[in-house]
């Protein structure tokens, strides 16, 4: 029989990837970041860094810096990176990246943490997060920007079920997004977004072991306070944002001076 832990794992456990990314396209993504062989590997809000590692193990000699807030997070990221042999390759370090003075490194990785980039004190401007991430990336480098859009906008009944104060305006449409990187001093050499799979495989993968927990401990303190935060996580995708937010995988490559 399978067991479960005494205490109700932390939602997002059970993946590989801290968003809707599958191998398959993380790998194409690796195979085109080591034909520029970058020396240097930055990660923005990078949590437990899987891309990272995979981009520096793929190019002999390359090192990388995470920068994260969450120190579960780093942990883990710590923990995979020793069990690869990759702990002298790649620092994981507990720390805002709001200006940065990490940069400018060959590749820049910012997956679905455009907030860390940005002023919490105002609203969310994907703007802001390109302009950032133009200062950071060295001349003929590359950065791979993974940032929400809306694939339609949303109906006032979808906005409602999202998160707490979504609206419209938190997003913009996939053209919109890329014509922002091209203002920011960018060119788009490759534009992909997540499809319907990975989306699902996310947000399932991203409920899985809190759900098994729940089922198998009903009458515990913590199960009541879990349940409602899990509920109510399920509820803001299936009825709010599925099939409405999309992720757009940008690979964006700075436009040489002069």
């Amino acid at each position: 029989m399978t067991t479960t832990p005494a205490h109700p794992p932390r939602l997002g456990s059970a993946l590989t990837f801290h968003g809707p990314l599958s191998e398959a396209r993380a790998a194409r993504m690796v195979d085109r970041l080591a034909t520029v062989s970058p020396a240097t590997v930055l990660d923005i809000g990078c949590g437990w860094g899987e891309l990272l590692l995979r981009v520096v193990r793929s190019v002999p000699g390359a090192t990388g810096v995470g920068l994260d807030i969450n120190a579960g997070d780093l942990a883990r990221g710590r923990d995979l990176a020793r069990e690869r042999g990759l702990a002298g390759r790649v620092e994981f370090a507990e720390e805002s990246a709001l200006g940065t003075a990490r940069g400018p490194a060959d590749v820049v990785l910012c997956l679905g943490s455009g907030q860390a980039l940005c002023d919490p004190e105002q609203p969310y401007d994907p703007g802001a997060v390109l302009r950032e991430l133009r200062r950071l990336v060295r001349p003929g480098g590359r950065v791979v920007l993974g940032e929400g859009f809306w694939e339609r906008v949303p109906a006032d009944g979808e906005l409602a079920a999202m998160w707490p104060g979504a609206r419209a305006d938190d997003h913009v449409g996939l053209g919109a997004l890329v014509d922002l990187a091209v203002a920011a001093g960018f060119r788009p050499v490759w534009i992909e977004s997540a499809s319907r799979e990975e989306w699902e495989e996310f947000e399932s993968g991203y409920r899985h072991d809190t759900e098994l927990w729940l089922a198998m401990n009903p009458g515990h303190p913590l199960a009541t306070e879990t349940r409602e935060r899990v509920d109510r996580q399920r509820a803001s995708w299936a009825g709010g944002y599925r099939n409405v937010l999309g992720i757009a995988y940008l690979t964006l490559v700075p436009v040489a001076a002069g």
